[in-house]
């Protein structure tokens, strides 16, 4: 058996999180810088007007060597974990929602507890959502003017 890397097993992970998003209705995006600085594994919008904020976890080291996670909060209206099946699950907390990634399906074995966010912060991140999402469309479907648009905006 080959092992597998911790990043490897994350993309996994990740890529079986968002199918399981679009099997509920959610629309993913994948690394969203969030104003506070973090970077959320998936941001997803929910068809309620919600988002949820899934942190992916590649294995127990990942997620004890990382104390960020309470962070993603003020920007989403739940917080979930998405790991594999042999994830211990005891680990992780049960103020947040859980998701596990079996091959490239995923479940969610349990809903996060919600935390809405103020009307003004729901309204600045579905624009920041919005315009991330139109940015990457553009720049897939047009990377060179992509690469001109970033180096035109990068500050002297």
């Amino acid at each position: 058996m080959i092992p597998v890397s911790d990043a490897h097993r994350a993309g996994l992970i990740r890529r079986a999180t968002a199918r399981l998003c679009l099997r509920l209705g959610w629309a993913p995006l994948h690394e969203v810088a969030l104003p506070n600085g973090r970077r959320a594994d998936v941001l997803a919008l929910r068809p309620d007007g919600g988002f949820a904020c899934i942190e992916v976890k590649s294995g127990p080291r990942d997620f004890l060597s990382d104390t960020k996670w309470p962070d993603y909060r003020a920007f989403s209206d739940a917080l979930f974990f998405a790991v594999d099946q042999d994830f211990p699950l005891d680990l992780l907390p049960m103020e947040a929602g859980l998701i596990v990634a079996v091959g490239l399906e995923a479940e969610l074995l349990r809903d996060a507890p919600a935390h809405s966010l103020t009307p003004a912060r729901r309204r600045a991140q579905l624009q920041r959502f919005a315009m991330l999402a139109a940015a990457r469309l553009a720049a897939k479907e047009d990377p060179t003017g992509a690469a001109d648009l970033r180096a035109a905006l990068r500050p002297e």
